[in-house]
């Protein structure tokens, strides 16, 4: 049996702070005050008890006293504390808002503290309870003279004594990467990251009902796959002990939500995390959240006007109009974006075209590959297609210029193993499929295909990306009969459609960071 070695002590255990907080708890409980107790009912949020009084006539503190006024319940945590001879006045923080407390030292009581103790109820807030501590209220409600809404604290009950103390109440907590690893203290301290993450959960919410009003069905598919696909990405591994295989982290929701669709459901969607292998910057998490929804019978037109429809619809539902505000572009210009509907459409060569003044059609492969000499590395031009080399163009010289909704759409064949080719014969001809790319301020928030039901072909490519693969890039697809299988048996003619859930929050909130719109970003641990 494996000996398990003893965890070293923290060491937040040295802090005096710490210690001082310990003594205080054991203090607690020898004046019979449960410390922790199981639960509490409050009878109104923060927020919503601001709200339903604003503005009403209450009474005052001597009517409070009296027991004249409206009776509440709350719970919070104490943020600042001052004693004023024989009332003390402290404010109380929960998730929607802060509210002022008055506490009397002849009419306070503490719940649990005997009435025969030494140790006042007063006095008991003052020595044994700490800023950071979650306490209940119940008492009247009253105005001071200055018209704040203050409750004259009848009982209290402490719900948690804490043990470490907050971040310092006047310079908060500005270090991102601590902001980011503990994300509970940012929620604590910083209100705009509170609006930021539930900004993210009403979009979501949002997303998930104008996907039930369009006939989508919600779907979960494995996260564990056997053979990962969707994307060039690199995958996280892991072992199943059970069957003895290696297994991957699904880098997409693609495969598995076509096999749905082979199978006869019409309209389906997911929401839900996907991995990769990949680098960490402003754009990019590790783990992050895709939308993916795949419909029969459509193509990537149909998917264009979905798509702008649900950012319109999203911008609407929370600023009441398609402008979203000013927003910074990848070199920090600000911009008054606009999603109002349609969109402006080009294809990648016409961006390039339009924004980078450049006329693939008129380069050679050479002539490409001098453009962007310096720009990309030389192992990948040297052996670079004339369809990436066209993908590496519009990189460099037109997506940055990309700042209002644009849909880029006719892609090269080399960018994707999964889409079906274009219907037009000249592009046809020339190897572009019916992808569309959305951007906004020169960002990717969206990847659309008409989808590849052609099994024959889709055998091809994705052969030709297992030779990749097993050419030394880790990033290509592998090869998957099953998926092959699949398609033989018949998928409609589909349209499907990837969103990033992080990328849209940050365009809706103006985050600077994908980290401030991830609940738990990935982090270097801490030393």
């Amino acid at each position: 049996m494996t000996e398990l070695k003893e965890s070293p002590t923290p060491e937040y255990h040295t802090y005096e702070e710490f210690r001082n907080r310990t003594v205080k708890l054991k203090e607690i409980r020898e004046l019979g005050v449960d410390p922790y107790p199981h639960k509490y009912e409050p009878t109104h949020q923060l927020t919503l008890l601001q709200d339903k009084f604003e503005g009403a006539a209450i009474g005052t503190s001597e009517d409070a006293a009296a027991g004249k006024t409206d009776l509440v319940r709350i719970a919070g945590r104490l943020v600042l504390f001052r004693a004023m001879g024989k009332n003390a006045f402290g404010h109380l923080q929960g998730e929607t808002g802060r509210i002022q407390v008055m506490f009397n030292r002849d009419l306070t009581k503490i719940n649990g503290l005997s009435q025969e103790s030494e140790v006042r109820p007063l006095k008991f807030i003052e020595k044994k309870i700490d800023l950071g501590d979650i306490i209940g209220v119940e008492g009247h409600l009253f105005r001071t003279q200055k018209g704040e809404l203050t409750i004259f604290a009848k009982e209290v009950t402490l719900l948690c004594k804490t043990l470490l103390p907050l971040p310092d109440k006047h310079s908060g907590l500005t270090d991102r990467g601590t902001r980011y690893r503990k994300r509970w203290l940012d929620l604590i301290t910083n209100p705009e990251s509170v609006k930021r993450l539930k900004t993210r959960s009403f979009l979501i919410s949002k997303i998930r009902h104008y996907m039930e009003e369009n006939d989508f069905m919600e779907v979960e598919t494995p996260v564990l796959q056997n053979i990962y696909g969707g994307a060039e990405a690199r995958p996280f591994t892991t072992e199943l002990n059970a069957l003895h295989q290696t297994m991957y982290l699904r880098i997409s929701l693609e495969i598995s939500l076509k096999k749905l669709i082979v199978g006869g459901l019409s309209r389906v969607y997911e929401l839900s995390k996907v991995y990769r292998n990949e680098g960490i910057d402003r754009t990019h998490n590790p783990e992050f959240t895709m939308l993916e929804s795949y419909a029969a019978f459509w193509d990537y037109n149909d998917v264009m006007i979905f798509t702008e429809n649900l950012f319109a619809h999203l911008a609407k539902e929370l600023y009441g109009t398609t402008e979203i505000g000013m927003r910074k572009d990848k070199e920090g210009n600000e911009h008054l974006i606009d999603l109002k509907t349609p969109w402006k459409r080009l294809s990648m060569k016409e961006a390039i075209q339009e924004y980078g003044k450049i006329n693939p059609d008129k380069l050679s492969e050479e002539e490409m590959r001098a453009k962007l000499k310096g720009k990309i590395e030389e192992d990948k031009l040297k052996g670079a297609s004339r369809g990436k080399l066209i993908a590496y163009l519009f990189e460099e010289f037109a997506e940055h210029h990309l700042i209002q909704p644009h849909h880029i759409i006719d892609h090269p064949i080399e960018t994707t193993p999964l889409c079906k080719l274009h219907r037009d014969p000249k592009l046809r001809e020339e190897n572009f499929v019916e992808r569309f790319e959305t951007f906004i301020l020169g960002y990717e928030f969206c990847n659309a295909y008409s989808e590849l039901n052609d099994p024959e072909l889709q055998r091809k490519l994705l052969e030709e990306q297992n030779k990749l693969r097993e050419g030394g890039d880790d990033e290509a697809n592998p090869m998957d009969e099953e998926f092959i299988e699949a398609i033989c048996q018949g998928m409609p003619p589909t349209g499907g459609l990837g969103i990033g859930i992080d990328r849209l929050t940050m365009l809706f909130t103006d985050a600077f960071s994908i980290r401030d719109v991830v609940y738990f970003p990935m982090m270097r641990p801490e030393e």
